[in-house]
């Protein structure tokens, strides 16, 4: 690796801080724009379907450039890149805000979603570039809080934006926070680039992108109810397919885009193999809950929105002990118990009931928020624990695919298990066999857990000493208490 500057301990200390402020502008447009689909569609005049591959467009450009963040960040600079991939993402959140038709906010979408393919994964290999091993926790543990707060605040931040102003507000306000962020990389954050310049894999790249669109696009059209399920499900087979043959690709080439021999680290393949189930797992949560209690309880999206704060509160809670807890009680055991805890509370909330008092479901879903917020900064951390230097890059990139594919597939996950509970409870008050009752939830919630605590298994093949590089001085202790 080499650089044009040296990082400094004030880039040390306070990029983590820049790079989450990113992730929480990338994350929260995301995460709004759902709530905004029906004044946006009302204001360009058409329905709510029209505006749909909006949403694709921009998972489109992401399975296109995630794959080469790491080839462009090592060619042109992690800064250089960064700084493009925020200018990008700000100037498309413009054009998105100030659209007149759909295929300019189509458009706008598919720029700013080349900037937010670049702007994630870039920012994290800054983050694990300029930071020791021994500090590492803690750092990447302050990039993970925008994945972990952005879809439960996203939903209810956005309600409140169409209400009270414009649903154009949503992009708009991306200008004021990106112009800081921009200023903040230029002070602070050092220029690296890879040690060689390597040729760009071509035909990795296009086998990467092409399996990341299927998987991707069929997980989009899963999760519409208007879409035929068996479709999304062999686009999403004909992703998974690709893919194979971008391994077998990558594997007979000498620079490939997408270096899988990371998967050797037994630790990093546990965070993509038994984390991936995991994270679509507990990621459908996140879709599910807030129709569990608007359509299964019939509140209002206000109300939705206070209940699912508590969410929130167990995310942001959970991150003040989440690196304490690692160094005290290791990888191997927080991820089990966690995962367990995970599966638990997340078949607890389909058992919720309308008439359930208060309390009760304010301790389960704010229960449900902090096995979550443990479970994904543990397996960000563990992602590069046992990572040697020279893999970072590959490491990251490789992750940062997989991790943005199983966000979409934890929404498909949970859009297919509402149709089959839909299809299995079919009774003489559903007519239409489209509406969605109170035990379709139950059951969608159910599968959900169930895939969770499936994915426990996979954490007990952790050696019981996996990270210990970055769980510090707590192994030094230990070390010395077996000693003596």
């Amino acid at each position: 690796m080499s650089s044009n500057a040296c990082p400094s301990s004030s880039a040390v200390r306070w990029v983590p801080y820049i790079v989450a402020g990113t992730f929480f502008m990338e994350y929260l447009d995301t995460t709004v724009m759902a709530t905004a689909l029906p004044q946006m569609a009302r204001s360009f005049g058409v329905g709510p379907n029209a505006l749909s591959f909006g949403m694709t467009a921009y998972m489109l450009a992401l399975a296109i450039f995630i794959p080469v963040s790491g080839w462009i960040a090592d060619r042109y600079g992690s800064r250089t890149v960064y700084l493009g991939a925020i200018a990008t993402f700000v100037l498309a959140s413009i054009l998105c805000g100030t659209s007149k038709t759909v295929f300019e906010f189509t458009a706008a979408r598919l720029l700013q979603g080349a900037g937010g393919a670049l702007m994630v994964p870039v920012g994290r290999l800054i983050v694990v570039r300029i930071t020791k091993k021994d500090r590492l926790m803690r750092a990447l543990s302050s990039t993970i809080w925008p994945a972990i707060v952005a879809p439960v605040v996203g939903p209810p931040l956005g309600g409140f934006i169409v209400t009270y102003t414009s649903w154009r507000w949503i992009f708009l306000l991306n200008v004021p926070l990106g112009f800081c962020a921009l200023v903040a990389v230029v002070l602070l954050v050092p220029n690296l680039s890879g040690e060689e310049r390597k040729p760009l894999d071509l035909l990795g790249g296009l086998l990467s992108g092409a399996a990341l669109t299927g998987v991707l696009y069929g997980a989009e059209l899963a999760s519409q109810p208007s879409h035929n399920p068996w479709l999304a499900g062999g686009v999403i087979v004909i992703g998974l397919l690709i893919g194979m043959v971008a391994i077998r690709h990558s594997s007979g080439h000498p620079h490939p885009l997408i270096d899988f021999t990371t998967l050797k680290v037994p630790s990093y393949a546990v965070t993509l193999t038994a984390g991936s189930l995991t994270r679509i797992g507990i990621g459908a949560v996140p879709y599910l809950m807030p129709l569990l209690f608007q359509i299964g309880f019939g509140l209002s999206a206000f109300k939705s929105g206070f209940l699912l704060m508590a969410s929130a509160l167990g995310n942001l809670g959970m991150k003040t002990v989440t690196t304490r807890i690692l160094q005290q009680y290791g990888f191997r055991t927080v991820s089990i118990v966690a995962t367990t805890i995970a599966g638990i509370f997340t078949i607890a909330c389909g058992v919720l009931r309308p008439d359930s008092p208060l309390i009760l479901v304010l301790i389960v879903v704010f229960a449900y928020g902090l096995a979550r917020s443990m479970q994904l900064s543990l397996l960000l951390n563990l992602a590069y624990a046992d990572v040697s230097p020279g893999q970072m890059n590959a490491a990251n990139t490789l992750g940062s695919a997989t991790v943005q594919m199983t966000i979409g597939l934890g929404i498909a996950y949970g859009a297919v298990a509402l149709r089959i509970a839909s299809a299995i409870n079919v009774g003489a008050e559903r007519t239409d066999g489209t509406h969605l009752l109170l035990g379709d939830f139950r059951l969608a919630f159910l599968l959900a857990g169930v895939l969770t605590l499936i994915s426990v298994l996979g954490y007990f093949r952790l050696a019981r000493d996996a990270g210990q590089s970055m769980r510090g001085g707590s192994l030094n202790q230990e070390a010395r208490q077996k000693t003596n």
